[in-house]
């Protein structure tokens, strides 16, 4: 996927880029771009630094807490080391500063590729609960638990901070990010959702209410 608000360079890669074998989606904004990266299933994320509605550096936040792993390659006009090293720092792959030669664009998109597909997956264990952050496949014991991918990004972020204490804001925007329209009853539903795939069927109370506070992953349950 492209997030890039210059429409004329969004729509060259995306032709450049088909030219060289890849299907390509487009976002001009931050915002849609963090919606269809959540919503798809992406090999690479072309990402924009500057851009409208939400900043490139705010999109790469949002999806990591959300616990997509997806590689994301920055672009940036800005040449600089410490923009660079806080973005490294927020989740990104990798950076091309504008202008940029195309060749050597494709390039670090082949390797970040090949990087992405030797990544081993990473297996988030609390108790005898189980997720596969590359397969996004759950399970408890030997029971495999279907996610949808909003609870998959949920329960990612309680095992990725077990024991920790989550409000609903937080939860509001890491999962649906902050400019959800909605209120916190999207929270609760879903947190309902959670309990009644992974604790429920299996008689256990891990996903734990602190009324006023938020909720919490419990990891001796």
């Amino acid at each position: 996927m492209i997030v890039e608000d210059e429409v004329r360079l969004a729509e060259a890669l995306a032709d450049g880029l088909k030219a060289e074998g890849f299907e390509t989606d487009l976002a001009h904004d931050g915002l849609d771009g963090l919606f269809k990266a959540r919503e798809g299933q992406y090999s690479l994320i072309l990402l924009d630094l500057n851009l409208p509605q939400m900043s490139g550096l705010q999109v790469c936040t949002r999806l990591r807490e959300s616990g997509i792993q997806t590689p994301i390659l920055m672009l940036t006009a800005r040449d600089g080391d410490a923009i660079e090293l806080q973005g490294l720092e927020l989740g990104a792959d990798d950076f091309v500063t504008k202008p940029f030669s195309y060749a050597i664009l494709v390039a670090r998109i082949r390797t970040l590729l090949r990087r992405g597909s030797e990544r081993v997956a990473e297996i988030l264990r609390v108790s005898d609960l189980e997720l596969d952050t590359h397969t996004k496949a759950a399970r408890r014991g030997s029971v495999a638990i279907p996610l949808t991918a909003r609870e998959y990004a949920l329960l990612s972020l309680f095992m990725h901070r077990p024991d920790e204490v989550h409000s609903k804001q937080t939860l509001l925007d890491a999962v649906w990010g902050f400019d959800h329209e909605g209120d916190y009853n999207v929270v609760e539903v879903y947190i309902r959702y959670l309990r009644e795939k992974i604790d429920r069927p299996f008689d256990r109370k891990s996903l734990v209410t602190l009324r006023g506070v938020g909720y919490r992953l419990d990891s001796s349950v």
